[in-house]
């Protein structure tokens, strides 16, 4: 069975530091079966990814949009992919209401026939469902706003199942431990 992970991550702000410790991490994560083959970045820190990643040696298919600190950048500000059997709607979250609801950002991920939304922005992780829609913000590895710290996520797709998502945390060492949210 074919089980597909996607690893997502959000503003890191200029930590490549905190970055590269999770493409380290990323890079050696084989347990059976399970592959990270691609990534999300959801901005803020769009000119952290290359250097981190080559540093790391990390290298995988890169799905990336700009958030609001990532002056001069020429990404879009969303995008729709399919990945393993799901439609993902990405985005940093700043143009679709993030703190005042979630209202927006459904309604992008059902015009863009999304079953998966993820939005970084608030730098605070976050997993709901609503209306059959998973809205999925991985928190900030570089400049969190939650007593948790430093997070990411990785999606689990198994083949013909649902996702799983798994959050995990950045140590000030740069240690990545699984995180209960």
């Amino acid at each position: 069975m074919d089980n597909k992970k996607l690893l997502v991550l959000s503003d890191s702000h200029g930590s490549a530091s905190a970055l590269k410790a999770v493409l380290n991490w990323a890079k050696n994560y084989t347990p059976p079966n399970d592959t990270i083959c691609a990534a999300a970045f959801l901005g803020d820190g769009l000119s952290d990814l290359k250097p981190a990643s080559d540093a790391a040696g990390f290298f995988c298919e890169w799905k990336c949009v700009r958030g609001n600190n990532d002056y001069g950048s020429n990404l879009p500000d969303a995008l729709a992919f399919d990945y393993a059997e799901h439609r993902f709607f990405i985005c940093h979250g700043h143009h679709y209401g993030s703190y005042n609801g979630n209202h927006a950002l459904l309604a992008a991920a059902r015009i863009n026939n999304a079953d998966t939304a993820l939005f970084g922005h608030s730098h605070v992780p976050h997993y709901k469902t609503v209306d059959g829609i998973r809205l999925i913000n991985p928190g900030s590895i570089g400049r969190p706003r939650s007593r948790i710290g430093a997070t990411f996520a990785v999606i689990e797709c198994p083949e013909g199942q649902p996702i799983n998502v798994e959050f995990y945390g950045i140590s000030d060492e740069y240690t990545v431990k699984k995180l209960k949210i």
